[in-house]
């Protein structure tokens, strides 16, 4: 039991050498080894970390507070109880342990993680900031813990576009200028997981612009349209959310890395996903492609799939699904901040520079196609793929269908059909949901001649 919780608590760390520790901190208590000596204005605070068995134990601490005078003035115990460690010599060795962490290169070193009973483990701490611990007896892995910090920041952005939140169907590019009928359209978000360098780089993401790259000591990123950091922002946010929606949903490792990306990449109104670099990059031409958060999540849909899926896109069938299943992702994402606005309709804003048909869209994920109307070009074919995952979504809910598509997605093959495809979206739901959910998921799949 510990006696006083402390303010912070920290993983093992090295000890100081013996000259750097001063000879007026010696504590009497057995069982700890020094850790840091910090000096403040009004005193001196000595942290140690509790040890069994000769090895620290994770997650200890125990700290002495002295004034200028050197009289102790407050202790705080975080010792742990540490029971029936059977175990006190690893049998698993180092190499191995790295090994099962998936990182062969990482620093590694044995701790007793505390309880009852209490555990001999390898802490391994990979370059990423993760530490992984693995069982020193058995070699099993225990847990895996981010350690890293995240700052928050904020950012102006369109959410998800100008044509979206003000249902404005006139709204044009004007050579990305910023004139008055857009500012209504401007909200300033969150801008979580950044790594406080001062970039828009975090957890989730790390953009660059072709020319200059946003930065900001404050952490402040609040540019218009004119500026083209107003699209770095956007990039980061928007992929940013889409990675803490998947996590929300109980995913862990789809796509959970920060994502490359370069906006503004070039002309001609493209952007693109590219598997072997495993980068995004976004147009400028007309309405530059960041700017409309339905282009990013379209194009984070493709490094979604590769990531559950290497390789995956193989051949026309698994092509179309690739392109579908991003447009649906992109209407997915854009339903809770569209206010219901033709939520079907892809890239509203980012298409007024190309469509002349009102509304403006890149394509949809409502239309009425089958199989049967098939032309032989992915995007016009995965519509149908959409249409089935988006007839899921109407069916189930938000959360219940994108449970099911993104787990499904683990089951593709690179060259998957779409009756395979299907099948296994249909063997998703019936794992995660059951039968009676397995039919509701088959039936879209039915309507469309998939199945």
């Amino acid at each position: 039991m510990r006696i006083r919780r402390a303010l912070i608590a920290f993983s093992v760390v090295s000890a100081l050498p013996a000259a750097a520790w001063p000879a007026q901190t010696a504590v009497a208590e057995e069982g700890l080894r020094p850790v840091r000596v910090v000096r403040s204005l009004t005193g001196v605070h000595e942290w140690y970390v509790q040890t069994y068995a000769g090895y620290p134990v994770l997650g200890s601490y125990y700290t002495r507070h002295l004034d200028l005078a050197g009289n102790v003035v407050r202790i705080d115990d975080g010792r742990l109880a540490v029971r029936s460690l059977f175990v006190t010599v690893p049998r698993v060795a180092a190499a191995a342990a790295r090994y099962a962490a998936g990182a062969p290169r990482a620093d590694a070193e044995v701790v007793v993680v505390a309880g009852a009973p209490a555990r001999l483990a390898w802490a391994v701490y990979r370059g990423n900031g993760t530490r992984t611990l693995v069982d020193a007896a058995s070699g099993n892995v225990i847990s895996r813990t981010d350690l890293r910090r995240f700052a928050t920041g904020q950012g102006r952005v369109f959410d998800p576009s100008p044509v979206v939140t003000l249902r404005d169907e006139t709204l044009t590019d004007q050579g990305d200028r910023d004139y008055p009928a857009l500012q209504p359209a401007y909200i300033i978000r969150p801008l979580t997981r950044l790594d406080g360098s001062g970039f828009l780089k975090g957890e989730f993401a790390d953009v660059k612009g072709t020319t200059s790259r946003a930065s900001s000591e404050s952490l402040e990123f609040l540019y218009d349209r004119s500026d083209p950091r107003f699209e770095q922002t956007m990039a980061y946010y928007n992929v940013t959310t889409a990675q803490e929606y998947i996590q929300s949903l109980g995913f862990t490792d789809v796509n959970n890395e920060p994502q490359d990306m370069k906006v503004d990449q070039f002309g001609g109104d493209n952007s693109f996903f590219y598997p072997k670099q495993d980068f995004i990059k976004l147009g400028k031409g007309g309405v530059d492609d960041a700017e409309d958060a339905e282009v990013t999540w379209h194009e984070y849909g493709h490094a979604i799939q590769e990531s559950q899926v290497p390789g995956f896109g193989e051949g026309h069938d698994a092509g179309s699904i690739g392109e579908g299943f991003s447009d649906y992702w992109a209407a997915t994402m854009s339903e809770p901040v569209s206010g219901g606005f033709d939520v079907p309709c892809i890239a509203d804003w980012d298409s007024t520079s190309y469509t002349s048909a009102v509304p403006h869209c890149l394509r949809r994920t409502d239309l009425e196609l089958t199989m049967a109307d098939q032309t032989g070009r992915i995007h016009h074919d995965g519509q149908i793929w959409s249409r089935a995952l988006w007839d899921i979504h109407r069916t189930l809910g938000r959360t219940t269908a994108d449970t099911i598509i993104l787990e499904a997605q683990f089951f593709f093959e690179p060259d998957t059909s779409f009756a395979d495809a299907a099948g296994d979206t249909v063997f998703a739901a019936e794992l995660l949901y059951g039968s009676a959910v397995a039919v509701q998921v088959r039936s879209a799949f039915e309507d469309r001649a998939i199945l």
